[in-house]
Order: C-alpha cells, then sequence, then structure tokens
C-alpha cells in the first residue's frame, strides 16, 4: 500500500509539472510534395469545392518564425485545390499556416464550381479582400503573406490599392505576374473586335476576367495608376522566359524599388522549361518563394530539370 501510494504521489507530481512546463505535442508526419502544376487536380475530382489537406485550418496560430498567414490565389481558370497541390503541402510542411480560396467560379455545381477566375475582377479583389479578414480574425495575425499565379499576381494589387488592404499585406510574391496582362491567345484580334462590337472588357461572355486582361482595359489602367507597387509591402515576381501568355515575359517584371525584387527562373539554371502553369509546379520557382517569404533563413536553389506545362523534373 505504501509503494502504491508513494506511486501516485510520484505520478501525481509527474503530472504537474507535465502541465506546467508543457509537453510537446507529437509532430504530425509531413505532407508529400509533388512538385507537379496539376497534382491537385485529383484532390478536386475526389472532393469538389474542398480544400487541399493542410489548408483552410482556421484554428492554425501562427508561429513566431511564420508569423503571418499564407493565402494562395488562383490563376484564370484554377481553384484552391487545382492550382495549388505543390505549394499546400510544402508550405504546411515548412511551419506556415496556409489558406486558398476559389474566387470568381464560373458556376456553383461541379466541375464549374471549380473554374475560378471568371468573373469580374474588381468583384473577385472584393472576394479575396473578405477571406483574408476572416484569415485575420481567426489566426489573431496582423498581416498575410501572398502568393499569387497568373490572375492571381494582380487581385491583390488591387485590393491592396483601392480595397483597404495595404496594411494587411507583408510579402507577395508573384508566379507569372501579369501586371500589364496579355495581348495572345488571340486576345490581340479579339478584343479590338468586341470593343467595335461595344462590347466592354468587364462584359465578355463566361470569362469576365478575360477581358480584362488586355492591357488597355479600365482595370489595369487604373490598376496601374500612380505606380505598381506600394512602399510598405515586400514584392518578389518570378517569371519564366518560356511564359506562352505573358508576351514578352519581361512585361510582368516591371521595375521598382528597394522593395521589389524579380526573378527570372531561367537566369543560372537554362535547363528549367517551365511555362505559365509549370512555373507553379517548379521546385526551382518553390524554393525562390521560400527564401522571399523567410528572407532570414536562405536556402539553396536548386537547378532541376523542369518539363513545361508541370514544372516537374523530368
Amino acid at each position: 500500500m505504501a509503494f502504491r501510494g508513494s506511486f501516485g504521489v510520484v505520478a501525481v507530481i509527474a503530472a504537474c509539472i507535465a502541465l506546467i512546463v508543457g509537453v510537446a505535442p507529437a509532430k504530425a508526419d509531413p505532407l508529400p510534395v509533388s512538385f507537379n502544376f496539376f497534382s491537385g487536380i485529383p484532390n478536386e475530382i475526389a472532393h469538389p469545392g474542398g480544400s487541399l489537406p493542410g489548408s483552410n485550418d482556421f484554428s492554425c496560430k501562427p508561429s513566431a518564425q511564420h508569423p503571418n498567414p499564407v493565402v494562395l490565389v488562383h490563376g484564370t481558370g484554377g481553384s484552391q485545390q487545382t492550382n495549388w497541390g505543390t505549394y499546400v503541402p510544402l508550405l504546411k510542411n515548412e511551419g506556415f499556416c496556409v489558406f486558398a480560396l476559389t474566387y470568381g467560379a464560373a458556376g456553383a455545381a461541379f466541375p464549374l464550381s471549380a473554374i475560378g477566375g471568371m468573373g469580374r475582377m474588381e468583384d473577385s479583389a472584393a472576394e479575396l479582400g473578405s477571406f483574408i479578414g476572416r484569415v485575420l480574425v481567426a489566426t489573431g495575425a496582423r498581416k498575410v503573406d501572398v502568393i499569387g499565379h497568373s490572375q492571381g499576381t494582380i487581385l491583390p494589387a488591387y485590393y491592396a490599392k483601392y480595397l483597404g488592404g495595404k496594411d494587411k499585406i507583408d510579402k507577395y510574391v508573384s508566379l507569372a505576374p501579369a501586371w500589364n496582362g496579355t495581348t495572345v491567345a488571340g486576345t490581340d484580334l479579339i478584343l479590338p473586335f468586341a470593343r467595335r462590337l461595344g462590347i466592354g472588357p468587364d462584359q465578355f461572355p463566361i470569362c469576365r476576367a478575360c477581358g480584362q486582361l488586355d492591357p488597355s482595359s479600365p482595370f489595369l489602367r487604373k490598376l496601374r495608376a500612380g505606380g505598381y507597387y506600394l512602399p510598405t509591402i515586400q514584392y518578389t515576381n518570378i517569371a519564366t522566359r518560356y511564359d506562352e501568355l505573358i508576351v514578352p515575359y519581361w512585361s510582368g517584371l516591371p521595375n521598382g524599388g528597394r522593395n521589389v525584387r524579380n526573378i527570372v527562373v531561367q537566369e543560372g539554371c537554362s535547363v528549367d522549361f517551365t511555362e505559365h502553369a509549370g512555373v507553379a509546379g517548379s521546385r526551382r520557382a518553390a524554393t525562390f518563394v521560400l527564401n522571399a517569404l523567410d528572407p532570414e533563413h536562405q536556402r539553396r536553389v536548386p537547378c532541376d530539370r523542369a518539363a513545361p506545362f508541370s514544372g516537374s523534373p523530368f
């Protein structure tokens, strides 16, 4: 009995010490990371309108090392799952709170619900602003970091300049940046013809955002007014020489001040063949992104053979 009593006392003391000191929770197994732009599509098919494992955990509390939640903003035709199959697990494994939304969807039912970026960009920027507001309230953070791809590289700028977001974004990373829109894929012929018919850039059927990507559209003129960048935000633009939609690719790399860094993935690595889509699956580009989000812990940027479209090694 004495032994049992002594053991009970020891157990109680140990439990009290554990409560005071804190016992480290078991570390979750890392999520599998596939450097392939298309790796999120199976999740969308299996769970339409869902979130990739590791994203949109509104109970996530940012760490001291990564105090800003990361918000992922997809491109035209993408969604929170289909666009970010590489980045959600990568960032979650690195200790970030990761969030992603689908904005401007073509319809409410699958598969149209998975085709985002179709609506007016002013409306989509407002959707983004509301989502960022939710993230900040849930996490208790003061600011977010943003990673955008294609159309998703300019919506945050509109939100920052015109919808009250300038003090809510810290680091702003753009993949295949579309600061000056595009005139390829037939838009150089379609857009002038539409104007002659009296169809405005934001009145295009099905994809209203597509017309607004006309470099001369009112949306992009307003976005450029007063300069591309805000002094309180740190910008990183990551472009590829093989971009078939942003032509010339350097049109997405406007010069800026000390708070702007422009990167071309092929500089120093001629075997990365990623283009507009694949740059969001490239391990090289992803390492540039990690360095932009965590500049105090720079890592060596690899030079991998990376395929067009997917960005995967080959």
